[in-house]
């Protein structure tokens, strides 16, 4: 194994989106994840399809694309917590691991002997992250959550979508479950901070990660507009509520994406519009003032852009260094020179289908680098394996 975690074992408790994303992160970086399923179930995302993995036949699996996308590189036991015999195998692996990984409701894992200060009894130097809708204090504490439901409760979807006024105007939630991915990037950061900590003190630490919190976070520039303004941010489609012009534009043939991000680069694309002299109209010269004058600057835009077709503009703002881009499909995505390039997709062996799809780990390290060899792991794939190496009872997993 390598990567810079390969001496890092952690315990993945968690189930769903949030809490395996961490654990995943984590195995990406070389530490060997051991997932904890339940006993003949397994996690709540293998049964979230279709889609599911096909076979050699060509016949569906069990193996839901969901669950695929966020459990690479990982190993899979099946223990029934509840039991008796569950719970001391917990114990036994948090012993030997250096992180616990969990996102059960607040309370359930001390009414089976499984919470922090039960496994830090067992080793006190282990790392144990905990990942809940809403904290583990507080009114809602006890409360379930998802994504969804955050994404609105946290403000997200009060700024995503067309304004109200529009035809397809009303909140909108993001495409993909942000929070959820967001929150498995913070617990990971968490994690990983508390490892350099536990470098120097020697001792373990306890992690709580709320998803309203991460919600709320990620309101970011949208949160300081609100706190030094006093006005309430609105729904402004594509148009960025800070930077202009920065929006969706129609062309000859399709759309753009136009991202200009200073007044440098605003001379530039007014030169290659065509219209050199905005860049020194005092209503559009600088940033401030292009935002104040949208409404009439926008119009001017969207005319210059409809002479010529995108690949046209494309063309023409990449020689002018103005940042823009064409709007992909999730397969344009992959057919991307540049992504390929990168090799962001690649096929990892699979015991049902021969080879599975996997995109892995964006980050990129020059000594320890990483390696993509392990697929998402079949329920209970491990179960004999880890039992043995821990000198456990072992356990079928047929």
């Amino acid at each position: 194994m390598t990567g810079p975690l390969n001496h890092i074992r952690v315990l993945d408790l968690s189930r769903i989106m949030a809490g395996p994303w961490a654990g995943q992160i984590l195995a990406n970086l070389g530490a060997e994840v051991i997932k904890v399923e339940r006993a003949g179930a397994g996690d709540d995302t293998r049964k979230w399809g279709p889609p599911y993995l096909k076979d050699t036949d060509g016949n569906d699996t069990a193996e839901s694309a969901y669950y695929l996308s966020v459990n690479r590189g990982k190993k899979s036991i099946e223990v029934d917590i509840a039991s008796t015999e569950g719970q001391a195998t917990i114990k036994a692996l948090a012993a030997t691991s250096d992180v616990v990984l969990e996102n059960f409701k607040v309370g359930t894992l001390d009414r089976y002997g499984l919470g922090p200060n039960d496994l830090k009894a067992v080793n006190p130097e282990l790392i144990f992250c905990s990942i809940t809708g809403f904290g583990q204090d507080g009114p809602r504490a006890k409360d379930v959550a998802y994504d969804f439901m955050i994404q609105a409760m946290g403000g997200l979807m009060s700024v995503t979508g067309a304004p109200d006024d529009a035809p397809e105007g009303g909140p909108q939630k993001v495409g993909v479950p942000i929070v959820d991915i967001m929150t498995g990037m913070y617990a990971a950061i968490a994690v990983l901070a508390a490892l350099a900590e536990r470098s120097q003190s020697g001792k373990g630490e306890t992690v709580d990660i709320a998803m309203l919190d991460v919600a709320t976070a990620m309101l970011a520039n949208q949160a300081m507009n609100h706190l030094v303004s006093g006005e309430t941010p609105v729904r402004r489609g594509n148009k960025h509520p800070n930077i202009q012009p920065q929006d969706v534009f129609p062309v000859r043939d399709g759309h753009i994406v136009l991202a200009v991000g200073n007044d440098e680069q605003f001379q530039r694309f007014a030169t290659a519009i065509g219209r050199p002299e905005l860049s020194e109209d005092a209503r559009y010269s600088t940033n401030r003032e292009r935002v104040r004058n949208l409404g009439t600057l926008h119009p001017l835009i969207c005319e210059a852009l409809g002479a010529k077709n995108l690949a046209d503009w494309i063309a023409i703002f990449g020689a002018q260094k103005v940042p823009c881009g064409p709007i992909n499909t999730v397969p344009m995505v992959f057919a991307d020179a540049q992504v390929r390039h990168r090799q962001i997709l690649r096929d990892l062996p699979h015991p049902l289908s021969g080879t599975v799809p996997s995109v892995v780990s964006p980050m990129r390290f020059e000594r320890a680098a990483l390696r993509f060899e392990t697929p998402p792991p079949l329920l209970g794939q491990h179960t004999n394996e880890i039992l043995a190496t821990h000198g456990l009872i072992k356990k079928t997993t047929d």
